[in-house]
């Protein structure tokens, strides 16, 4: 009996071999998929701050995006191919793959224009419209179709140091004659509570901004 035990031991602890190594080599594609975000995100920063792709401001739901139309996104890259590169792996990929691709990830939306006839003493339709509306199919399309970035610009560190401290001085300045003597000595630690809750505060804005647009996109999107 305890033969038989020792021998099922063993082929228990055989069989568990495999499973153990299947987990190991099921991290792989995860980290793959994770790279491939990273490497999308990068191009659409790039592309963004690039000068050569023509955009826009519009509003979109209350909300200022700043977009580009679908032909410009194709003559901007047979212009700069070299920007492919960044995408690596997937740097291959036709200008459908690549816009449906940032659609997929949510680093960009289609619009549409929310004026769709022409009005009274006008040839055609606005080239650039100023307001949009979220278009149903998440597709790319070169004929009049726009697309909004969703993702906030990075800004330089220097620049957004020196954004704000220009709102913490300011403020520091007109409250430091309303602040009693006793208060003024330890000024140093209202100017870093003063610049926290303005730091919230952009933070809580930024939120508030996209969260509705990502809301409403899913809305749009579950219409059949």
């Amino acid at each position: 009996m305890k033969k038989s035990g020792g021998a099922a031991d063993k082929k228990r602890v055989r069989r568990s071999l495999p499973t153990g190594t299947r987990d190991l080599n099921s991290d792989t594609p995860p980290r793959k998929q994770a790279a491939e975000k990273d490497v999308f995100q990068l191009f659409a920063e790039k592309v963004r701050d690039h000068k050569g792709l023509v955009s826009r401001w519009a509003v979109l739901q209350e909300t200022r995006v700043e977009y580009f139309r679908g032909k410009d996104f194709v003559s901007f890259l047979k212009n700069h191919p070299e920007i492919k590169d960044i995408l690596e792996s997937s740097k291959n990929f036709e200008v459908e793959e690549i816009v449906d691709t940032l659609l997929s990830k949510n680093l960009l939306v289609r619009c549409d224009r929310v004026v769709k006839t022409v009005r009274p003493g006008k040839k055609k339709l606005s080239t650039w419209p100023a307001h949009l509306e979220i278009f149903p199919d998440q597709l790319f399309s070169k004929s009049d179709a726009f697309f909004a970035w969703t993702f906030v610009k990075r800004r330089p560190l220097w620049q957004t140091l020196l954004s704000l401290s220009w709102p913490v001085l300011t403020l520091a300045i007109c409250l430091f004659s309303c602040i009693p003597t006793r208060v003024q000595t330890i000024n140093p630690l209202h100017l870093c509570w003063t610049s926290f809750a303005y730091s919230l505060t952009s933070f809580i804005e930024s939120n508030s901004i996209w969260c509705p647009i990502h809301r409403s996109r899913k809305a749009c999107l579950a219409i059949p």
